[in-house]
């Protein structure tokens, strides 16, 4: 199922990045090797998304977009909801 973020232009699968946080994060792979495994673009994309997890939240308002929706996107939704689903994870 995707989990439905109104503020995410890139309709990504939230339940895909969920996923690659917890092997990021819970598990312990890194980026790269996420990256290695990934079979589409999208998925390259969602992987992205996680591994801003790792940056400062200063730093992430700083950052300039170069995807499709660059100019309409509020990349620290998207930041917020992920940081949001690792906790709950942690929870379970």
């Amino acid at each position: 199922m995707t989990y439905s973020n109104p503020g995410c232009l890139g309709n990504y699968d939230f339940d895909n990045i969920a996923l690659y946080a917890r092997r990021r994060f819970i598990e312990g792979c890194t980026t790269i090797d996420l990256l290695r495994h990934a079979t589409s673009t999208r998925e390259k994309e969602e992987i992205a998304l996680v591994a801003m997890m790792d940056i400062d939240e200063s730093t992430v308002h700083q950052l300039q977009l170069t995807c499709p929706h660059a100019e309409k996107c509020q990349i620290i939704n998207c930041r917020n909801l992920i940081k949001e689903m690792i906790e709950n994870n942690l929870d379970d």
